[in-house]
This record gives structure tokens, sequence and C-alpha cells, in this order.
């Protein structure tokens, strides 16, 4: 992309007639976060975390999972109108599915700092690698519900990761 700043630079790399103050493109770029240089999903999962903390902290694991389908319901409504305008099959700008898999990741992390830490580097891992089966779930479904569903498979491998965690952190203090 050649200079610009601000919201015209942003603007620049929206699908042709697409508003950044629509609200499908409000939700699939997680507010312009997927718009952000480099790895966007990356920055979308950073996002994720604030809001993972706050649901953990306000309402436990069960109000991190609620806020987590949540946004995976909202991310197939923004990312279906999305992709309509794109015709891409899974946009760079289009960041809500990290949003939501990330938080679905954070849920049995709770308030551990090294549990949030590892949820987030594990839910990476896997959404940027995608091991069988999250890649072959992507290819496979295409469309608003194949940007979702890898990130939601992503989540629960990684949610998995963290329950093995908390398992083998465990069965370290029965020994000591």
């Amino acid at each position: 992309m050649s200079g610009g700043t601000g919201a015209s630079a942003a603007a620049s790399r929206l699908p042709e007639g697409m508003s950044f103050w629509h609200p499908a493109t409000l939700l699939a770029t997680w507010f312009g976060t997927g718009l952000l240089p480099r790895m966007p999903g990356t920055w979308g999962s950073l996002a994720a975390l604030p809001l993972a903390w706050v649901a953990a902290d306000r309402f436990g694991p069960y109000g991190v999972l609620a806020t987590g389908f949540l946004l995976l319901a909202a991310g197939l409504w923004a990312s279906d109108r999305f992709l309509r305008r794109a015709g891409d099959r899974d946009p760079r700008p289009v960041v809500i599915d990290e949003v939501a898999g990330q938080t679905l990741a954070c849920a049995p992390a709770g308030l551990d700092p090294v549990a949030f830490a590892l949820a987030f580097a594990l839910f990476r891992a896997f959404d940027i690698l995608k091991p069988w089966p999250i890649g072959a779930i992507e290819r496979r479904l295409g469309g608003a519900a194949g940007v979702m569903a890898d990130d939601l498979a992503a989540a629960l491998c990684t949610v998995l990761m963290i329950a093995i965690y908390f398992f083998v952190l465990e069965q370290v203090h029965v020994f000591l």
C-alpha cells in the first residue's frame, strides 16, 4: 500500500463500496484492528485478550464462553457480509474470527496470567500452522462458516492443551 495515513489508508484496504462505518465492517475488522499493518490475525487475537480477561473477572469461565459464542455468531454475520463484497475466501482484514476464537481459547485460563499467555500463544500457533483437522475444516467449509470454523477448531485445541496444562500443574503440586 502506498502513502496515506489514518482512515484513508485503512479504507483503501476495504472491499470496493464498503464503508468502514458499516456495522459488518466494524465487526469483521474488529473496529479496525484487522486493518493494522502486517499480522492482522495476531492483532485480532491481542485485541481479544482484554475482553476475555474482563469477562473472566466479572462472569467466570462461563461468561468467557458466552462472550466467545456471541462473537462467533456476530462474526458469522459480519464476515459473510464482508466476504460478499471482498470476493476473497478469507480476507486479511477480517479478524472477528480470531477475536471469537481467542476469547473461547481463554475460557479455561481463568485469571491465571501464565495460562492466559499460554492460551494466546497456543491459539496463535494452531491458527497459523493449521494442523489437521483445523486446516481441513477451513478448506472444506469455505465462506463465512470456513472463516469462523477454523478458529473455533483452533480454540478447541487450545482449550484441550490448557486443560492438560492445569492437570499436569495439579499433578506436580501433589508431589511437592
